[in-house]
């Protein structure tokens, strides 16, 4: 009576998606074996950025740290605009193609490709691919059984973003109501947290980190100062220097936002999401110092994770130059130069001269989302 095993076991566990898509692979690869790579790449409406996510490619994926605007892929453009999945039999056709995307995949040798986009409630979110290395191979039969594997795993996504969008949401709820105390506008975090991808993905070849692990730092990075709701008026609003006691008591948000983050997480039933960690240490961490110097623990070099590291670095940056009640917004030059004295010594050095080597892309999220200190 219960010997029949359930190949897709797996996806119960609470295991990171990455996981629960290779073995998603594996059981598809069983009746398709000619399915060779399966990838999945989310889109940021607000920037009409395609960003690559998870995949579950045995070799090098082709990929890796990618993004794009959706408008410079006008093939992956014309699938968003009809709303309907597309296949292609012979990737051959496509070898003139200009597109990054494009010569990379067809540099990596596959030959044919089915993409899938998803949507909840009707809304994009991003496409799920299927390639492989021989061509031909995506007729009618074998489209229907991938369509409700694909469908499978875009509700297995949607749910594992799901999860996050509802653990984020939580805590910009409560956050809300510290940024309604503090001085930093909406615009400082969309600001800050594409400054913490942007080095992430800087630094991604160096330290093999994955897109997985960038996409959680661009959620969780504007989370860094949750724990500021528990310090006081006088001195969260304070227009001038703190003394010495109300710098202690300032000191207290970061692990008073670690309590938050915890609280939250274990109300919501969240505490296994996938590098929740990542949004511990940074709400914990990000005013350590690489010399020893920061706070609340002294950590010193490695001994602060890289996620705290990384955005430190955007923090700084926004926080300069952005206008405040208290002070005007220094130039880029400005904080560039400053950024510079201090890596090494508070700021790692790494991190700074990752964000240094994106310069025109500092500039290019900083109009998009142009300083509101009303808004």
């Amino acid at each position: 009576m219960f010997n029949h095993i359930d190949t897709l076991e797996d996806l119960n566990k609470s295991i990171p998606l990455k996981e629960k898509l290779l073995t998603a692979h594996q059981v598809i690869k069983k009746n398709l074996p000619f399915i060779a790579r399966i990838a999945v790449a989310i889109y940021d409406s607000e920037t009409r950025v395609l960003k690559t996510f998870v995949h579950s490619s045995e070799n090098k994926n082709p990929l890796q740290n990618y993004q794009t605007l959706i408008d410079d892929a006008p093939s992956l453009k014309e699938i968003l605009d009809k709303g309907l999945p597309r296949v292609i039999n012979n990737l051959l056709t496509f070898n003139k193609g200009t597109n990054e995307h494009t010569q990379r995949i067809g540099r990596t040798g596959y030959l044919a490709s089915y993409t899938m986009p998803m949507f909840n409630d009707s809304e994009f979110f991003g496409f799920l691919f299927f390639n492989s290395f021989e061509t031909n191979v995506f007729n009618e039969k074998t489209l229907s059984q991938i369509d409700v594997f694909g469908h499978m795993l875009s509700l297995m996504i949607i749910k594992d973003i799901s999860n996050v969008q509802i653990l984020t949401a939580a805590l910009k709820t409560t956050g809300k109501i510290a940024h309604l105390r503090d001085p930093e506008t909406g615009s400082h975090v969309d600001r800050m947290s594409r400054y913490s991808r942007l080095i992430a993905s800087a630094l991604a070849k160096k330290h093999d980190i994955k897109d997985d692990y960038i996409e959680r730092i661009f959620m969780f990075s504007p989370l860094h100062d949750i724990g500021k709701i528990c310090i006081p008026d006088d001195i969260l609003m304070k227009p001038g220097k703190l003394d010495s006691e109300e710098m202690e008591i300032m000191k207290t948000h970061t692990f008073k936002g670690r309590g938050i983050i915890d609280d939250i997480l274990n109300n919501f039933g969240l505490d296994g999401i996938y590098h929740a960690n990542m949004l511990r240490n940074i709400a914990e961490f990000h005013h350590e110092a690489v010399n020893g110097t920061g706070y609340p623990y002294g950590k010193k070099g490695d001994e602060i994770p890289l996620e705290a590291r990384i955005v430190a670095v955007a923090d700084i940056f926004d926080a300069l130059t952005s206008k405040r009640p208290y002070k005007e917004a220094w130039t880029n030059e400005a904080a560039f130069k400053l950024l510079n004295q201090l890596a090494g010594k508070k700021l790692d050095k790494e991190c700074v001269n990752a964000f240094f080597d994106n310069i025109e892309e500092i500039e290019k999220i900083q109009q998009l989302f142009n300083e509101d200190f009303y808004g």
